[in-house]
């Protein structure tokens, strides 16, 4: 929040100064065309040299301004330009061209307003108008210098008065009061008023309504000081005032004024300014002119830098929409699928482009969003995989299409004997070459389960692996393979156990079969002819007692044979048959993926008293 905050003041801040800079542009070029119309005395000014010189202070103003704003836009756009961002060498161009337009109509204007000055200036200073303005000036002289020697000698003789009563007037404010209007009654004066140095008054005319009210000059006061009589007229120029320091009373001073006619004054002050300013332009008549001429270039250059900040905003109007495109576009390639230009409420083809930009990027991100929830959910089935994976006592490895290692369980990792989490990325040749081979053959024939019998040696055991190997595949495209191994050392042991017990079982039937009839028949025949027989009868018992004994131990030795062939005798401890059940299934299921197998287990583990591996086998 706070980026986009300062992000949308930037952006006014932004907006501000082009609109500062164009309506300083718009003011120059209104304060350029007045001050030409104002120095060729043209309508509606005329000859008023104060129009003039507010115009041109009005002129050098707004050129400063406006100068500093356009030299900070180009710094920008130069600046712009060395970063290399788009549009910026087409907004130099733009401004190049606006300056080429402006400055030569406007160097031609001032130079012939140059010229058209000199000429009329050399009319300016001919005998009648200097002899006109000398008289004038000496008459203006003599007024002025006759009212100011009569207020001089009224107001120092006022002052005398006063001083001389000081003590008795200092402790009467009323009877000085009085005496103050007396005096200026009588000597003609329009006002008086006694004050102090801060300005406060002590006493006044009864006809003083405006003197108190004005401030007296620093420098008058600094002359009153000194003893003089400090005479001066107000803003107005409808009176001469005079103002004297009245001793007698400490720092206290007396301030009077007389009303003369106004216009007297007026054409008094304008003769002195109009003789000085012709005497100062007769002395400096070339360096007026030069004057002059560098005012009509200032205001050429007015012109020229108001139509270069004109020039900067069209550039900027259209060079920023495209700017702000390629901007996007950068912040997109960079992975922010949130950047935006603004649309505008114009509808023309940059808003256009800007819209079709703003869909494409909304589309761009909607798909990223979907994409990444995608992986989302395959990362959750992978989670679910490697917890299903771990729980099964069959070694499982999946490969990529390339047969390399990249999903292993526990349980591969036992049987192999090989930390398969650390061979991940490896190739399953060289963590288990004996399984290389099978590899080749799945990846030959992808739509056949490969299956072997695989002799893992590793040090000095020996194991045998079940192997299958199935290839996924998307039509020609192999994507992968899922590897399957389980121990069956001791599946095999079980079975050539299994079948010797049959060979022995088949065995003993048979050896077993005829030892008894022999043994009845040695024993009948003792019985039988053991008392006939008169010559060598203890060789007879001897020879039958040896063929009892014989047919005996043989008889014990088939016992032993017989009880080889019986089943091993059962080692019974608690077991979950729903495991012993699922990992049998799952077995069964790789072993042989057409055939589609289903199963239900209770919730709860089902612990029964029994021998695994025996359960299994009855299972299979």
């Amino acid at each position: 929040m706070g980026l986009m905050r300062r992000f949308r003041i930037w952006a006014g801040s932004v907006a501000l100064r082009r609109k500062i800079a164009i309506a300083l542009a718009m003011a120059a070029l209104a304060s350029g065309i007045a001050t030409y119309l104002a120095l060729t005395e043209s309508p509606p000014f005329g000859p008023d040299p104060s129009a003039v010189l507010s115009l041109l202070n009005l002129d050098l103003a707004l050129l400063l301004l406006l100068g500093a704003v356009v030299a900070w836009r180009l710094v920008e756009v130069w600046a712009e330009r060395r970063r290399g961002l788009a549009g910026s060498r087409l907004q130099i161009r733009l401004v190049l061209l606006f300056s080429l337009i402006a400055v030569m109509p406007t160097i031609i204007v001032a130079v012939f307003s140059c010229l058209f000055f000199s000429f009329g200036v050399e009319s300016w200073f001919s005998d009648r108008v200097r002899t006109a303005i000398s008289e004038s000036l000496a008459v203006a002289e003599a007024y002025l210098h006759e009212h100011q020697q009569a207020i001089r000698a009224d107001v120092l003789a006022m002052a005398n008065d006063l001083n001389r009563d000081a003590m008795k007037l200092s402790l009467n404010p009323q009877h000085l009061e009085q005496v103050v209007s007396a005096q200026a009654a009588l000597r003609g004066l329009s006002e008086a008023v006694v004050l102090d140095r801060a300005g406060r008054t002590l006493a006044k005319s009864s006809l003083s309504f405006t003197l108190g009210f004005e401030r007296v000059p620093d420098a008058a006061m600094r002359r009153a000081d000194e003893g003089d009589v400090a005479i001066m007229t107000n803003d107005s120029d409808d009176r001469v005032r005079a103002l004297v320091r009245l001793n007698q009373f400490g720092d206290v001073y007396l301030f009077v004024g007389r009303f003369i006619e106004p216009g007297v004054l007026n054409h008094m002050e304008e003769t002195q300014r109009a003789a000085a300013q012709y005497e100062q332009l007769e002395g400096q008549r070339s360096g007026s002119q030069i004057k002059f001429a560098l005012i009509f270039m200032m205001v050429a250059l007015l012109v020229l830098v108001s139509a270069v900040a004109i020039g900067i905003h069209f550039a900027t109007q259209l060079v920023v929409p495209i700017s702000r495109l390629v901007t996007a576009a950068e912040q997109i390639r960079g992975g922010d699928l949130a950047a935006r230009v603004p649309e505008g409420e114009k509808d023309d083809e940059l808003a256009s482009l800007s819209r079709a930009f703003n869909r494409m990027t909304y589309q761009i991100e909607s798909q990223q969003h979907e994409l990444r929830e995608a992986n989302r959910q395959l990362d959750e089935r992978r989670r679910f995989t490697e917890t299903v994976l771990t729980g099964v006592s069959a070694g499982v490895i999946g490969l990529d299409r390339f047969g390399r290692v990249n999903l292993p369980n526990r349980s591969a990792s036992s049987l192999l004997g090989v930390d398969l989490e650390e061979a991940i990325g490896q190739d399953l040749a060289q963590v288990a070459p004996e399984m290389g081979g099978l590899l080749d053959e799945a990846a030959r024939r992808p739509e056949r389960l490969a299956q072997s019998q695989v002799q893992l040696v590793r040090g000095t055991s020996t194991r045998t692996l079940l192997v299958r190997i199935a290839a996924e595949h998307y039509g020609r495209e192999i994507s992968g393979y899922v590897v399957t191994f389980d121990d069956i050392t001791e599946l095999l042991s079980a079975q050539r156990k299994a079948a010797w017990a049959d060979i022995a079982r088949r065995i003993a039937h048979e050896i077993k079969n005829p030892l008894t009839p022999i043994q009845l028949a040695a024993e009948r025949l003792r019985r039988r002819y053991l008392k006939e027989i008169k010559g060598d009868a203890e060789t007879f018992t001897v020879c039958t007692d040896t063929i009892i004994r014989h047919v005996g131990d043989i008889g014990r030795m088939i016992d032993e044979f017989s009880s080889f062939a019986r089943m091993p005798a059962p080692v019974l401890k608690p077991e979950n048959l729903s495991e012993i059940v699922r990992q049998t299934v799952f077995l069964q299921r790789t072993a042989h993926p057409e055939i589609a197998f289903a199963t239900t287990f209770s919730a709860q583990p089902v612990v029964v008293r029994c021998d695994a591996r025996l359960v299994g086998q009855a299972v299979i």
